[in-house]
């Protein structure tokens, strides 16, 4: 009898266990009192909106393998997380959550995921999104931002503040930021038109293509990749380049005050279409230099490459 009796508790909770899978979410939170939020989801697809509510709501359906979700305040934090089991052997064909998240678009977020796609947008605090085979869209977001994604793109507009965007096997296109923007890619092209002051981008074995306006700061480093930049040099700007394999194509406007010091290794080219000034070439060695100046000279642009071309342009 004890055992028949185990048995039966056994078999009810695996039933009350499978009844998750799948599950449909409408749960609702107050967020008084709350500054912070963290959401977890494994893979699936996951949207997350600010609005002006004092109030957390969670949307949609559970994965197909899940074991729940929790949902919760712990002192300043709402923590939503959606349970999955330990084994590693799922079956990743099946499908996994489908959540619409609403909070409060002043708390801070920072989501973790692996094979999510993330949406999120209209956020004014810091945002931070960490996920692997997944894309990111992220739009109307504030205050510091950092977005990661391994195996998949990038797509953000409007975004504003300090800005860091960094994609592993993808690509990353950027739209209307303004404040400070840093851009890293691996096996991926960057694209942004940006009304950033500040621009730091990077990448390996990926292009870069940047528009952009009033510059204080810009820094481009590629490794075999191209640059292709048109940009306004503010007053007292600083430019930094460097290339590995790869060329560099910077168009200034025709009334750009800097001097220019550019430098070419193993083979590279020097070409200047703002003045009349000429590359020098070494007389033993692969290499070549070009110095210059325009204006009162009051910014500053250096330059250097293996095996690739620098070449200074006038949009």
């Amino acid at each position: 009898m004890r055992i028949s009796r185990w048995m039966v508790s056994l078999v009810f909770v695996g039933f009350a266990m499978q009844s998750f899978a799948g599950e449909k979410i409408n749960q609702s939170l107050s967020a008084n009192g709350v500054s912070n939020i963290t959401i977890e989801n494994l893979r699936g697809e996951v949207t997350i909106i600010g609005w002006d509510k004092e109030e957390v709501i969670v949307k949609g359906e559970l994965d197909n393998k899940a074991r729940g979700l929790i949902f919760e305040q712990k002192g300043s934090t709402i923590a939503i997380k959606v349970k999955m089991p330990r084994s590693s052997h799922w079956g990743w064909s099946d499908k996994g959550s489908e959540l619409t998240i609403k909070i409060p678009k002043n708390l801070r977020m920072k989501f973790t995921g692996v094979s999510s796609d993330v949406s999120v947008k209209n956020l004014l605090k810091s945002t931070e999104i960490k996920t692997v085979s997944g894309e990111i869209n992220a739009t109307d977001l504030n205050d510091y931002i950092e977005l990661a994604t391994v195996s998949g793109s990038i797509h953000s507009h409007d975004l504003s503040g300090k800005v860091q965007l960094i994609s592993v096997s993808g690509d990353i296109k950027d739209v209307d930021s303004t404040g400070r923007l840093q851009l890293k890619s691996v096996s991926g092209s960057i694209e942004s038109t940006s009304k950033a002051n500040e621009v730091f981008a990077n990448t390996v074995s990926g292009d870069i293509d940047l528009n952009l306006a009033g510059v204080d700061e810009l820094t481009i480093s590629t490794v075999s990749g191209d640059a292709d930049s048109r940009l306004f040099l503010n007053e007292n700007g600083l430019v930094k380049l460097s290339s590995v394999s790869g060329d560099l194509d910077m168009y200034f406007q025709a009334d750009v005050q800097a001097s220019f010091k550019l430098n070419a290794n193993a083979g590279g080219d020097l070409i200047n279409k703002l003045t009349s000034a000429k590359a020098k070439h070494a007389k033993y060695g692969p290499s070549a230099k070009l110095y210059f100046k325009t204006g009162n000279a009051n910014g500053s642009v250096r330059a250097s490459t293996v095996s690739g071309t620098v070449k200074i342009l006038s949009k």
